[in-house]
């Protein structure tokens, strides 16, 4: 059996669910039209769904070939390798956590649209620095890579599961004159499940920021606030 039977084998899996109408319709959702933020991406047509069933099958697949994946023009390749990087990682013990951290960071111009951040930097990279330092991360915040930026601030979801708030609100400020409308959402969204912590917390914040926050990161931010407060803040009337 070749060496590269594995690889094939998760290839196959996922061009046995494509579908010619999906692709189509992704390379729309995923803005992948000239001069959108996923410009040139190429999809197979495989769900989401059952590219993780997918990765349920393959998650002993070895690095090396994870890693030929994550560089494929395939959207959804890469969607399978950093799932099961993320998986990987789970396992590791700490030599492999920091194998797996670098070359996720050294990888990251694979990492080129939302979806793939989002199912991957909460998971891998946040995880990764909870006892660590994350300079790398506001490293990564002033980086003119867009998908480096929403790295930066999705893995500090981490941080705000174990009650650590600052970095989120540092990288959030960071962040805040970003020309990116898909940047403001994602501070946004961190600033919302900041709040569902500590609402005086993400009160006091809104205030002190509420006159140069991008208003798609706020509307965001106060997503789950009383209709009444959500629109003061909307209005600016906060006294």
């Amino acid at each position: 059996m070749p060496s590269d039977s594995g690889l094939e084998q998760a290839r196959q899996a996922l061009r046995d669910k494509a579908s010619s109408e999906d692709a189509a319709f992704l390379q729309g959702y995923f803005k992948c039209g000239p001069g959108e933020y996923g410009e040139g991406d190429q999809f197979l047509g495989v769900r989401v769904p059952q590219t993780r069933q997918i990765a349920k099958q393959f998650k002993t697949l070895p690095l090396p070939e994870i890693l030929t994946l994550l560089h494929s023009p395939f959207h959804e390749e890469r969607l399978l390798a950093l799932l099961l990087m993320v998986h990987r990682y789970g396992k590791a013990d700490q030599t492999g956590q920091e194998e797996l951290f670098s070359l996720y960071v050294k990888n990251s111009r694979y990492i080129n649209n939302w979806d793939l951040v989002d199912v991957s930097a909460p998971k891998l990279s946040g995880p990764h620095l909870l006892k660590r330092p994350r300079t790398i991360l506001y490293d990564l915040a002033d980086s003119t890579w867009l998908w480096d930026r929403r790295i930066a601030i999705m893995s500090s979801w981490a941080f705000l599961k174990v009650g650590e708030l600052e970095d989120t609100l540092a990288l959030c400020e960071r962040l805040m004159g970003d020309p990116e409308d898909l940047m403001h959402k994602a501070c946004g969204w961190m600033l919302r499940e900041l709040g569902k912590r500590d609402q005086p917390r993400l009160e006091r914040y809104l205030k002190q920021h509420l006159q140069v926050m991008p208003r798609t990161m706020l509307r965001y931010a106060i997503e789950k606030f009383p209709k009444e407060l959500r629109q003061a803040y909307l209005q600016g009337t906060i006294p």
